[in-house]
């Protein structure tokens, strides 16, 4: 059996991320660990279970939206709290227990309870519409919070006094409460029910706890998750999330184990940290995500012994963009990872060329969700423009407005620089097939962007080689940013050019389908797990 280890945590707590239909999401849900459940379940690689050491009430609604919603999982506080259920039930508000003439008023985001024309409760909703939590009121302020678990019952009671929590009561299904989690970090246990439930395909066990309190929940879900790891084989593989959250929890626990970490993006901060060095070493295997981050793992002391291979998560899929029905041509430029020198250069030689070629346009890419990002981003251009004697006007939002752009004169000065905000990867990925360019001047590109670039034929002009770019063939790298409006007009001003470099694209993704990372992800397993049912695949390790 192959078990996952996730790191879906809200910031340092053991809690998912969950949040409110109507807020802005502020990061991607998707990481390495949701796209190795997505290809093990598409492909039907090896048996393979999920384990979650947070508390998650909406993991069903997360699994669904990761199309992973028939993955099977172990839940840490699911034991806790001794829930049987596996299956979402319809809960609605109405059918909760509330006061006599109690009045609902319906706004655009939640449901205000009114009693005796006193805010009595806020009904809250996540993104399928459900009830998630109940924030009750008394004299005006909060003084109670109930999270609502969505197989239908009331999974957290958060207590208030003056407005700040005091604890946190994790229930089971029945209303029974478990542990009290309070606000110093400290955990009671109650001594009417005082006992965890594991549960596996075959049997079930009632543990009772070790302690009637501990110091924080890390405690409570280290002995939890070491009951369920005596249930597992010895011949079992742990594939595991690098997040410090968790790592020297594992570290411990799986300490004999077979055990993979998977180190993704820049969750994990592994250059001169010596405590996560460690924890890492004693795994058998780590699989990074990029080339850049296993050259960091290389450069690591104390990790020389243990196994390396870079498997992507992300594959390229034959997407062919939209660019080429476009009138004009979109220049993809990523900026959350420029130094502000490279911004004011990248916009100078961007703005000359533009002066050149009419049709083209510069698209500002960020995954910074705050609501002022378009913004400062504009003004942050607009100002180089103007430092250099160019239209501050090239810079700004574009008027929808049809009747006011065809009155103000000023509204006749065309829009070169437009800001794209894409959070997560399908907006990315939309945003990315109408792109005839992509230009990273980061001195890691994005991996994302590189990956669907690959798929959908975009040429790259990058400031390394990568294994996704190959010079003088599917994009060009550059050195000197004078030189950028030379690259811009190879690809953007020859057809032939820009042919030749998305045959290219499309010739390298054939080397990294799905079917490619299923036979990486095979050897792997093969050769960590010995596992007899499953063959081994091409992985190179180092």
């Amino acid at each position: 059996m192959l078990y996952f280890i996730p790191a879906w945590y809200l910031q340092d707590e053991w809690k998912e991320s969950e949040q409110l239909w109507y807020r802005r999401r502020m990061r991607t849900e998707t990481d390495d660990t949701v796209k190795q459940i997505q290809l093990f379940q598409r492909n039907d690689v090896c048996d393979y279970q999920i384990l979650l050491l947070s508390y998650a009430p909406n993991l069903r609604h997360f699994l669904h939206r990761q199309s992973a919603f028939r993955a099977p999982y172990w839940s840490v506080f699911d034991a806790i709290q001794e829930v049987r259920r596996k299956k979402q039930a319809v809960l609605s508000f109405h059918n909760l227990n509330w006061p006599r003439n109690i009045e609902f008023v319906y706004t655009p985001f939640s449901v205000i309870a009114m009693l005796n024309r006193e805010k009595y409760a806020n009904v809250e909703f996540g993104e399928y519409g459900n009830p998630i939590q109940v924030d009750l009121y008394r004299n005006g302020q909060i003084n109670r919070k109930n999270i609502y678990d969505d197989r239908g019952f009331v999974s957290c009671t958060s207590v208030y006094e003056n407005g700040q929590k005091t604890y946190d009561q994790y229930l089971t299904d029945k209303g029974v409460w478990k542990l009290c989690h309070f606000a110093d970090g400290h955990v009671a246990v109650n001594p009417r029910s005082n006992q965890y439930l594991i549960r596996t395909q075959k049997e079930e066990y009632s543990i009772p706890f070790l302690k009637a309190s501990y110091g924080s929940m890390a405690e409570v879900v280290e002995e939890v998750f070491a009951a369920f790891l005596r249930t597992t084989q010895n011949t079992d593989l742990f594939c595991a999330a690098a997040h410090e959250q968790h790592l020297a929890l594992l570290a411990r626990q799986l300490a004999g184990r077979k055990t993979i970490f998977s180190v993704f993006g820049k969750r994990l901060q592994i250059a001169d940290n010596l405590a996560i060095v460690q924890a890492l070493s004693h795994c058998d295997c780590i699989v990074a995500d990029s080339e850049d981050n296993l050259e960091t793992l290389f450069a690591q002391r104390g990790l020389e012994a243990v196994p390396k291979v870079n498997i992507p998560p992300y594959d390229t899929r034959l997407d062919q963009g939209i660019s080429m029905q476009l009138s004009v041509q979109k220049i993809l430029l990523p900026v959350d990872h420029l130094t502000a020198e490279t911004m004011e250069e990248a916009v100078k030689y961007l703005a000359a060329y533009l002066k050149e070629n009419a049709d083209a346009r510069v698209h500002l890419f960020t995954r910074n969700a705050a609501f002022d990002r378009e913004e400062v981003l504009l003004k942050q251009v607009r100002q180089i423009l103007k430092d250099n004697g160019y239209p501050q006007e090239w810079a700004r939002k574009e008027n929808t407005n049809k009747f006011e752009s065809i009155l103000d004169p000023e509204e006749q000065i065309p829009v070169y620089f437009v800001v794209e905000q894409c959070v997560d990867e399908l907006s990315a990925n939309k945003c990315l097939r109408e792109q005839r360019l992509l230009v990273d001047l980061a001195d890691t590109p994005d991996l994302f962007l590189q990956i669907s670039s690959v798929g959908m034929g975009v040429p790259q002009i990058l400031k390394t080689a990568t294994q996704y770019m190959r010079p003088g063939k599917n994009g060009r790298i550059i050195q000197d940013l004078s030189r950028l409006g030379e690259y811009l007009s190879f690809y953007l001003e020859s057809l032939a050019n820009w042919n030749e470099a998305m045959i290219h694209s499309y010739e390298l993704g054939k080397t990294h389908t799905a079917q490619y990372l299923v036979e990486q992800w095979k050897g792997v397993v093969d050769r960590f797990g010995n596992s007899t049912d499953i063959a081994a695949g091409n992985g190179r390790f180092q």
